[in-house]
């Protein structure tokens, strides 16, 4: 069997995931199937909007299906009757057995770091948050317990020391696409020895973003504000508090200076810049939103602001 061949059913929901399917139509790969969330009420007249991923499979004539249950016997049926060789996720919920192990190649899975480190829903953000200087992307096999298949292939990304959760995202979209296209290629040709993962002793883990793992504080040393910061920009933003509101950083800088000033206490010229004390340092705000307020440069901040 040719690659071309081979029967792909994609599942996916957010625009992330666009990039592989694109991928996977641009390489001539024969995507029998998309399955993705069911339309959803959103924006300010709550009218039904469809995800990224359906709304791509539409403009290419792909057949969509939408299921509320994944374990619903409908649901099952429809899947089924696509015939797919294989099953693709990138960025969907997660399958129970009777879907993940229809296909006769199984069902792999485009995951945002490198297996072992970093299994669970969040691997982007906590990589900048941990301050690591490279994370990267696997393809491996689902099986029962999450992120915890067999390893396909892996991919490694450097990550800059400006680098935010953001831009990231938009590098490893582009690098997850493409390498999900050579491992189908090489599991259609027999040519990827699927191997097991093992845990190390310093295994980091990558749970989901609340309120509070997103709250600065600020009795820590400036870099790992400073990285928690990068780590949770665009979304969903790091939290702290100014005169009783919340206020989100986006962007920042290190001032590495003495500190004169209790940790958290706001320091500014009202003109320029807003600095915050840390343990060993300052951290300078560059562009925040406050509470009620959009987005925008602490300059243009405080010109209608006084701290």
């Amino acid at each position: 069997m040719q690659y071309t061949d081979c029967r792909i059913v994609f599942m996916g929901t957010p625009e992330f995931a666009v990039a592989s399917l694109n991928a996977l139509v641009e390489a001539g790969c024969n995507v029998v199937g998309v399955v993705t969330a069911p339309d959803k009420p959103a924006g300010r007249g709550m009218q039904l909007q469809q995800s990224a991923v359906k709304q791509y499979a539409v403009s290419k004539n792909i057949p969509v299906l939408q299921p509320e249950k994944l374990k619903a016997p409908a649901f099952l049926d429809e899947l089924a009757a696509l015939k797919a060789d294989l099953q693709v996720v990138v960025a969907f919920r997660m399958l129970p057995e009777a879907v993940w192990n229809m296909p006769p190649m199984g069902t792999i899975n485009v995951h945002g770091s490198l297996l072992p480190q970093y299994r669970g829903a969040a691997p982007i953000n906590w990589a900048i948050i941990n301050g690591e200087s490279a994370t990267g992307v696997t393809t491996f096999q689902l099986q029962h317990a999450i992120d915890t298949g067999n390893m396909l292939m892996q991919e490694v990304i450097p990550i800059t020391d400006t680098m935010t959760a953001g831009e990231l995202h938009d590098t490893m979209k582009m690098v997850g696409a493409n390498l999900l296209v050579e491992t189908i290629k090489g599991l259609v040709a027999g040519s990827i020895q699927a191997k097991p993962q093992h845990d190390a002793a310093d295994l980091k883990h990558a749970p989901k973003l609340f309120t509070s793992n997103c709250t600065i504080d600020w009795h820590k040393p400036v870099h790992e504000v400073y990285n928690l910061v990068r780590g949770l920009s665009p979304y969903p933003g790091a939290l702290t508090q100014l005169n009783g509101k919340i206020l989100k950083i986006y962007r920042a800088e290190k001032i590495m200076k003495t500190v004169a000033e209790t940790p958290g206490t706001f320091v500014s010229d009202n003109q320029t810049h807003i600095d915050v004390a840390c343990t060993d340092g300052y951290l300078r705000l560059t562009e925040i939103q406050l509470e009620g307020k959009k987005k925008m440069a602490v300059s243009d901040f405080l010109r209608g602001n006084k701290i």
